[in-house]
């Protein structure tokens, strides 16, 4: 215990002198949720691109609260404070191997503070938690992946990103839960959507880790025919991988981990992460639950008649009752 307190202490206090630099406000600085001794399961999360930690903290208090410990480091060149602009950019990285080392650096810290592992992270963090796992599955347990930037949703838009190097603002960029940079040089965002194509080859042969993958019907930035063939050459190839698209009703966007960023479903958000989280079941039997529901039982009565009660979280109740019935209909028919 007392080796887990000293590595808590220098975490805390590697994080704090990687951040003197001046940093543009306090919801951009690493967010570490640490309990006083080691947990089951560790939350190492990686917020979006241009964002900061602040977009994983609602759900980073939530699995605190359930007992875990939760790391939500800063990614670097990300929340310095200073007057950028188009003249006078932010100033992220623009290789790969920036990110990929941060990444890495943080899966050994989290690989000292618990048990599992589960790696996660929103749009191009979504791409550095998938890297991770397929890089090394040994170590991580699941990926949570939030509206993973695998392939833009506009061919225009990704033709600028493949070739021109503009400066882009954010259309949201007044949005008061925006904390982040409001805008970006086109070749720091190039090198995750490289990311996200060489991610969907990979995916098919070489994925160890079982992921669940979340998105939005209500997303403008996803390409999202690529994101289902994603998340089901996941399944097919990892049974315990997952997925889930809210339904265009709820509204969700692209910045879907807060409310301030416009998610008013936030809460329903992590209840169905916690769903995946806090079970231990496959795809299928996801679909045979959900399908029992459908013909008139309880979902206390479908879990037990499927011998499920020791591996299914009460919170996948929830995310049956929002999901799509047609997946679950197309699913009892194949």
């Amino acid at each position: 215990m007392s080796d887990y307190s000293t590595t808590a202490a220098a975490i805390l206090e590697q994080a704090k002198s990687v951040e003197e630099l001046p940093i543009k406000n306090d919801a951009c600085r690493s967010k570490l949720f640490l309990h006083p001794h080691p947990t089951a399961k560790v939350f190492l999360f990686f917020h979006g691109f241009t964002a900061g930690p602040y977009q994983f903290e609602p759900i980073g208090q939530k699995l605190f609260d359930a007992g875990y410990n939760v790391l939500v480091p800063l990614q670097p060149g990300h929340g310095v404070a200073g007057n950028w602009n188009r003249d006078n950019p932010p100033p992220l990285p623009t290789e790969r191997e920036i990110y990929q080392d941060f990444a890495l650096s943080w899966l050994e810290v989290a690989q000292k503070l618990g048990q599992q592992v589960i790696v996660g992270g929103l749009s191009t963090g979504g791409n550095l938690a998938v890297t991770l796992a397929l890089e090394h599955p040994q170590q991580i347990e699941k990926a949570l992946l939030f509206a993973p930037y695998i392939s833009g949703n506009n061919a225009i838009v990704n033709f600028s990103v493949e070739v021109l190097p503009i400066y882009y603002e954010w259309l949201n960029k007044d949005n008061p839960g925006n904390f982040g940079y409001d805008g970006f040089r086109i070749p720091a965002l190039r090198l995750f959507l490289d990311m996200g194509q060489e991610i969907t080859e990979r995916v098919k042969k070489d994925l160890a880790v079982p992921v669940f993958i979340i998105y939005s019907e209500s997303d403008q930035t996803i390409n999202h025919h690529e994101l289902l063939k994603f998340s089901t050459s996941a399944i097919h190839i990892l049974p315990k991988s997952w997925y889930h698209n809210f339904d265009k009703i709820f509204e969700i966007p692209h910045t879907m981990m807060t409310k301030a960023e416009g998610n008013k479903y936030q809460d329903l958000l992590i209840t169905v992460a916690k769903a995946y989280i806090e079970s231990d079941i496959t795809w299928t039997e996801v679909m045979k639950i959900g399908y029992q529901i459908l013909q008139g039982k309880t979902f206390d009565t479908a879990v037990k008649e499927l011998n499920l009660s020791e591996r299914v979280s009460p919170d996948l109740s929830v995310m049956l009752a929002v999901m799509d019935k047609k997946i679950l209909i197309d699913a009892y028919k194949g």
